[in-house]
Parts: structure tokens; C-alpha cells; sequence
């Protein structure tokens, strides 16, 4: 039995919970706890799990009294595990099933598969095969990275093993993940055994969290996962690293009342901001980030060009790639990657950035138009094969998509760097776009001016409630 049958058998299971009136999110952390039983059973690993709390256990129990004793397990292995993997991924666990009945016909489903045909390598998989459907039938793909960008950033990158790899604000591992099969592919298993990456991530949601954890289990990774958030303190959990990947959560406003860290010296509401300052400074001498950001974080004033400043004179920003439209429809933002290199010093690092306009005059992407690795081809090639940028590189001018500016031609824009330069013609059509991709702006746009007037009620009224 393939992948692709078994994400759609296990899916299936999901009518069942519907009636109850549970959601896509809830049954995706669901499969979490009993996927992560009937695997370790099939890979060999139930040493990982106390005995009597097993998946043999809940498949021999009867179907009257099995939800008391399902909650039962789920609790012990939340706490009495030896294990630090296992006791993470069950704490503070909730069951989102109402009847013995309900949870008997999934459990009996998962048990009947045939799991003998499917190899060890397959399982990671299968279950981001399992987030994916989450992603499409839940309306969720808006946080989900594109696999194709995914795929061309880390080909640009090039991580290599032995390297510190992070993702400050992980989700579900996917950039992780993704890397990690890169490193597989490219490398001789031997070579990944010895020298093997040092994988860290971050995570403020428990659930997502959860998810990260299993699916960097799955696929067999050194991965240490926190949950927290990284603008503060949590972060010092994290080590110097080598390579920075990331994705930041959309959103104009920071809403945590938390400390945040020292090290992030200009202070903002924009959480964008605060992310791309944790980046740059979490890198190590020599280290490199690509990091997705939306067009506001390359214009705005103030606070922003202060950031932008500190961000070229510490690093080499080399260069810029302008995302398509559509990419993340359900947010109706215009993104961007920025690619970076840590210098030795702290300033004047940054010498002449590189702009790749993959924006101007492209498809409005989304469900009728995908995006799919093809479009990112020419980009490749015109980055070159130093991940630091440093390859030879050509202006195609006023005409082509990539072009060059001098530290003294962006410091005359005021730090603005959001740059284009030839006229979009598809910039007054709005006929070509996703309906949701229209309505999302809209929502945005209001959702936007509803946490500046929030964050400037705070301001004024520290001890006013803010109403949602």
C-alpha cells in the first residue's frame, strides 16, 4: 500500500468525528497520540513506552470503558514516561472523542492497514501527507510555507552536515524537515552518521508543537523542539547558528505581554520586525538566514529603518527575492525572502544587494494557478551556487528580473527596500485574482487597522481592556 493510500484510508476516518462536531485541527492532533503508538509498535521502538500503555493495549481493550481507559493512557504517558520525546508529545493531552464507540472504529481502521507493506522511511511521509490534508480541508494553508519556495530556498542555501540549522518559529518542521531530506539525499548515510546536522526549532503554539515533535520524529532527526516564544527569553535555549530558515507568522501586532529579550534593541509593535532582528543576531559568525517577510518589513519608517540600518551594517543582505502574489492568499500580504550572511564585524557589511523580481507582471497564484518548483528555476540560477551570495552574478537591467543596487543607492531611498522597477501590468486587473485572495485583503486590511487602534488604546490606557 503507497503513501498516498494510506494518508487517504487514515483521512477517512475523520467522517466519523465529524458528526460529533469536531474539527480538521482537532483530529489531526488526535491521529498525533494513536499514530505515534501504532508506529512505535511497527518500528520496534514500544521501549520508548511504559508497558500495560501500549498500542496492543487499546486495541485489546472492549469498546465499553475504552475512552476512560484511552484518557488513562493518554495521562501516564504524559507524565510517567522515561522517555522526554514521548512525555512531550502526551503533555497535557486532550482527547477530543465523546464516545467509546467512535473512538473503537478509528482505532480498529488504524489497526487493519497494512503496515508491513510500508517502510520505515515512509512514515514521516505519511504524516505530512496527513498535515497537508489538514492544511487544504481546514482552510489553514495560509501558514503553511509553499513547498516549492521551501524546496528553492534550501537549494539555494545549501545546508551542509555537521551545521547548526534552525527555525525560530518551526510550525510543523516543515523547513526542518524539508532541509534534512535535502542533506539525505545529497549525502551518503554513512557521511550523515557520522557528521550528522544539529537541528533546533521554536514553537509557541502547544499543538503545532506537538505536531513538530512527531513529525521530526518521524523522520528520524536530531531535532530539539522548544515550546515558546522567541522573542524572549525563551530563545537562549537556542544555540549560534549556522543556518537560519524561516517562515515568521503574519500579523502586524504583537500581542504578548511577555518581556521580551534584551538582545532585541529596537523594540516594536511589529512582530515581523522582532523576528527579523532575533535572526540576524541569532546567527553566528559567518552564518547565513533566508527568511520570508511581507512588504511592509523592506518600507516601513522609523523603527523599520533603524532595523534595516542595523540588519546591512551587521550583515551582508545580498540579496532580495519579491515572491509572487497568491503564495499566501488567505493573508492578502505581498512577501518577500530576504538572504543574509553574519559578518565579522558589525558594520558596513552590506556592499550592494541583489533584487530578483519573481512579483511584476507573474500569474496571481493560487488554487486555479499553482506555484510549483518551475518558477523558481530562472531564480536559482541567477543566485549562482555560493549560498553566501558571492557567485558571479549578471544586472539583466531596467528590462530583466534581477538587477543590483549599491549600500549607497538603497541609503539614498532611506533604507527603503522595497524595490521594483519596471511597470506591472496586471497591477490595475484585479479580474485575474482568487476570490478568497480579494477577500482576504479586505479582511486583512480591517483586521490591520484593528490592532493599530488597539496598540494605540494600550498606549494611551495601559489598564484598559482590549476587547475582541
Amino acid at each position: 500500500m503507497d503513501t498516498i493510500n494510506t494518508v487517504q484510508k487514515i483521512w477517512g476516518f475523520c467522517r466519523v468525528l465529524r458528526g460529533d462536531g469536531i474539527s480538521y485541527n482537532e483530529y489531526i492532533s488526535e491521529l498525533t497520540y494513536l499514530l505515534f503508538l501504532k508506529i512505535a509498535k511497527e518500528t520496534g521502538q514500544e521501549n520508548l513506552l511504559p508497558e500495560g500503555y501500549r498500542w496492543d493495549n487499546l486495541v485489546s481493550h472492549p469498546e465499553s470503558g475504552l475512552l476512560g481507559f484511552y484518557h488513562i493512557l493518554l495521562t501516564h504517558l504524559g507524565e510517567e514516561s522515561e522517555n522526554d520525546r514521548v512525555k512531550n508529545i502526551y503533555k497535557f493531552p486532550t482527547t477530543v472523542f465523546n464516545h467509546d464507540e467512535n473512538l473503537k472504529v478509528v482505532v480498529d481502521g488504524i489497526n487493519k492497514l497494512q503496515w508491513h507493506s510500508i517502510s520505515k522511511d515512509s512514515f514521516g511521509d505519511i504524516y505530512e501527507g496527513l498535515l497537508q490534508k489538514n492544511a487544504e480541508s481546514s482552510g489553514a494553508g495560509q501558514y503553511f510555507t509553499p513547498r516549492a519556495l521551501v524546496d528553492a530556498i534550501i537549494k539555494v542555501m545549501k545546508p551542509k552536515l555537521g551545521e547548526t540549522i534552525q527555525d525560530p518559529a518551526s510550525g510543523t518542521g516543515g523547513f526542518l524537515i524539508s532541509t534534512d531530506k535535502y542533506l539525505r539525499d545529497n549525502d551518503i548515510k554513512e557521511e550523515y552518521r557520522k557528521l550528522p546536522p544539529r537541528y533546533e526549532g521554536l514553537e509557541i503554539e502547544k499543538g503545532t508543537y506537538r505536531l513538530c515533535l512527531m513529525n521530526t520524529f518521524l523522520h528520524g532527526m536530531d531535532a530539539n523542539i522548544i515550546l515558546g516564544d522567541a522573542l524572549t527569553e525563551d530563545a537562549n535555549e537556542l544555540s549560534p547558528a549556522d543556518l537560519i530558515i524561516a517562515n515568521p507568522p503574519f500579523g502586524s501586532i504583537s500581542g504578548s505581554v511577555r518581556e521580551k529579550r534584551k538582545d532585541i534593541k529596537f523594540s516594536s509593535s511589529n512582530k515581523q520586525l522582532d523576528f527579523l532582528q532575533h535572526i540576524y543576531n541569532g546567527l553566528s559568525t559567518g552564518g547565513r538566514a533566508a527568511v520570508v517577510l511581507p512588504d511592509n518589513v523592506l518600507f516601513e519608517e522609523g523603527i523599520g529603518q533603524k532595523i534595516r540600518q542595523d540588519l546591512m551594517d551587521k550583515c551582508d543582505l545580498h540579496t532580495i527575492l519579491r515572491l509572487p502574489t497568491g503564495i499566501f492568499y488567505a493573508h492578502g500580504v505581498k512577501t518577500n525572502v530576504l538572504f543574509i550572511t553574519r559578518g565579522s564585524k558589525d558594520k558596513d557589511n552590506t556592499k550592494n544587494t541583489w533584487v530578483y523580481d519573481l512579483r511584476t507582471n507573474m500569474p496571481n497564484f493560487g488554487k486555479r494557478t499553482p506555484l510549483t518548483e518551475k518558477h523558481f528555476d530562472d531564480f536559482v540560477i541567477a543566485f549562482g551556487t555560493d549560498p553566501l551570495g558571492k557567485a558571479k552574478r549578471k544586472d539583466e537591467g531596467i528590462k530583466g528580473r534581477f538587477r543590483k543596487f549599491t549600500r549607497s543607492e538603497i541609503e539614498k531611498r532611506d533604507d527603503n527596500i522595497n524595490i521594483s522597477w519596471f511597470d506591472d501590468k496586471n497591477s490595475a486587473d484585479q479580474n485575474g485574482q482568487e476570490p478568497d485572495a480579494i477577500t482576504a485583503q479586505i479582511k486583512e486590511s480591517l483586521h490591520t487597522a484593528l490592532n493599530e487602534i488597539e496598540a494605540l488604546q494600550s498606549i494611551l490606557d495601559p489598564s484598559s481592556e482590549i476587547m475582541r
